[in-house]
């Protein structure tokens, strides 16, 4: 067995690799920056007097050139042999493979009918992708994909396929050792996605058929072989809802964020088999079952119900569920900056059945508590306990063509008065918070927030809540609210324009592409943000004058910064 690991990797997921190296009494080392730099990286690890490298995901971790450097410097790389890596990096590449190794793959553009999808043969996360409906807009849609691709890869090779409108995102867990050995450790349903970013995973996955099931693991397990995979990794496929066919997609050549499921359903340790499979062990595992079945809700820094713009900010208030599986690396008094991938913990609950699993996620959610910033958490809770999840309905576009309700802010508004009333009600004396009144009934209790609450039967429980002079900030079902306390006895200036435009998220500007002065016209580009490997381009609300600038491009500005002012043209 590995002695020490070097982590080369930050957040939940260094916690993670941590804690099983801790039950193994392996030594383990967490990077302590500069975690896109090959040669920092093995100098630190090197430093640290490690004999491992465990790259965790993102970063490095499918990075080929990342794993010769390791093992030229004499450590275990904990991953595959990168000339596996390079082999199924690339769409292109890794789609002949799968046609060599008789894995399905999705028809060519060439060879299927309109919509068609254009998209980098050598991206990832949704980048370099354009759904093309008609002839007449593929030479756009391909040229805006290419300059995407070339941006975020370095590359602008297009594959065109066919667009499945309503698929199923379905991906294989597999593990193979130095010996031969390739191993599936069942399936898991990621369809539950916005813009090809994952949200919701389980497993097993709820909607395959026996066959389809089969046709998937087996395929998945002949790929990896095919290849001489060792170590885990995932082989990512397309069901299609409306035909039944399965399609290989591409393959993840590194531990996948949703593993935990894998490790519910399995009761296997998928960081301990990495470990020993790095160390020489053959794979020694029996015939497995499926046990149960799994859901992971994936916990970001953003305010799904405004646009998914990114958050940061101190964390002053963190209280995970207890209960369920937590996998995070945020506590109480933390910062959450927009440098590195919002996501701050995942929440994973198990059951004997999905429906069980379900429920329990719903009040995992609802026991989730972050104050300070926003997160996805109550977005989460509503989409975890809507029908359409319940039902397993919802395939990998179905965030892109509905919106989430947002949860009504009446019962936190109450929540939020009586954690005011609590903090400064007198108990006794002749100025009692009780209401007396000499002959009458008591008053009823009223609490100034942004609108009047007349409070009424105590609450049983107390929510994780943190009242200040100027605001109230509550948590209920998962989801963070801000309440207003008006200043009774202050001046109230005039309110901003409606001409100001503010920065809907901390970030770096970009571009600023207008002067004070500039004539400009409604919805006319004046400056673009980005935070997060989001961008966000800040438009004109109306014709007019741009009467002031507040950033450079290159600065970094905090959420509600002041950015341009337009003023109206008149008539």
């Amino acid at each position: 067995m590995l002695e020490h690991v070097f982590i080369a990797n930050r957040g939940e997921i260094a916690a993670r690799v941590a804690r099983t190296c801790a039950r193994l009494g392996v030594r383990a080392t967490a990077s302590s920056g500069d975690y896109l730099d090959v040669e920092a990286q093995v100098a630190q690890a090197r430093g640290a007097g490690a004999d491992s490298v465990h790259p965790g995901y993102g970063f490095l971790s499918e990075n080929p050139t990342f794993a010769r450097a390791v093992a030229a410097a004499g450590l275990a790389w904990i991953g595959p042999p990168p000339e596996a890596m390079e082999a199924m990096a690339r769409k292109d590449h890794a789609r002949e493979i799968a046609v060599a190794a008789g894995v399905p793959v999705v028809p060519r553009g060439e060879d299927a009918a309109y919509p068609v999808l254009v998209k980098a043969a050598a991206g990832g996360g949704g980048k370099g992708m354009r759904v093309v409906r008609s002839a007449a807009e593929l030479e756009e849609a391909t040229a805006a994909a290419r300059r995407e691709a070339l941006s975020a890869f370095g590359d602008d090779t297009m594959l065109i396929e066919k667009y499945v409108e309503r698929g199923r995102h379905v991906e294989v867990q597999v593990i193979g050792d130095t010996h031969g050995t390739v191993r599936h450790l069942f399936e898991r349903d990621c369809s539950t996605q916005r813009r090809h970013q994952k949200v919701l995973e389980e497993a097993p996955a709820p909607t395959l058929t026996d066959a389809q099931r089969t046709r998937v693991l087996a395929a998945a397990v002949a790929l990896a072989a095919h290849v001489g995979y060792v170590n885990a990794g995932t082989v990512e496929f397309l069901l299609d809802d409306d035909t039944g066919e399965v399609y290989f997609l591409e393959m993840n050549t590194r531990l996948q964020v949703e593993h935990p499921v894998t490790e519910l359903i399995t009761g296997l340790d998928l960081v301990e088999l990495q470990l020993r499979v790095a160390s020489g062990e053959p794979l020694d595992l029996p015939e497995l079952t499926p046990r149960g079945h799994a859901i992971e809700a994936r916990v970001y820094a953003e305010d799904s119900f405004h646009g998914f713009l990114p958050q940061a900010g101190t964390a002053s208030t963190v209280r995970w569920p207890d209960g369920v599986r937590v996998d995070q690396a945020l506590e109480s008094g933390q910062t959450v900056s927009t440098a590195y991938d919002p996501m701050l913990g995942k929440v994973i609950a198990h059951g004997a059945t999905r429906e069980e699993a379900r429920l329990r996620l719903v009040q995992a959610l609802d026991d989730t508590a972050i104050l300070g910033l926003t997160t996805n958490a109550g977005f989460l809770r509503v989409l975890v306990a809507s029908d359409e999840f319940r039902d397993a309905t919802i395939d990998t576009a179905w965030l892109d063509r509905h919106d989430v309700p947002e949860p009504d802010p009446a019962p936190a508004r109450e929540l939020a008065a009586w954690a005011v009333f609590r903090r400064d009600r007198t108990a006794d004396g002749p100025f009692a918070s009780d209401g007396f009144r000499l002959g009458s009934d008591p008053a009823p209790v009223v609490v100034e927030l942004d609108e009047p609450v007349t409070l009424g039967a105590e609450p049983t429980t107390r929510p994780v809540a943190a009242v200040r002079h100027d605001r109230v900030e509550v948590v209920h079902h998962g989801q963070r609210f801000l309440f207003a306390r008006p200043d009774v006895m202050g001046d109230h200036g005039v309110a901003v324009a409606d001409g100001a435009l503010t920065a809907p998220m901390p970030g770096t500007v970009l571009d600023v592409r207008v002067a004070e002065g500039d004539a400009v016209e409604e919805g006319q580009v004046l400056g673009v943000l980005e935070a997060m490997k989001m961008e966000l381009s800040l438009k004109a609300p109306f014709a007019g004058t741009v009467t002031s600038v507040g950033a450079a491009a290159g600065e970094q500005v905090k959420l509600g910064a002041a950015l341009f002012v337009v003023e109206e043209n008149d008539g």
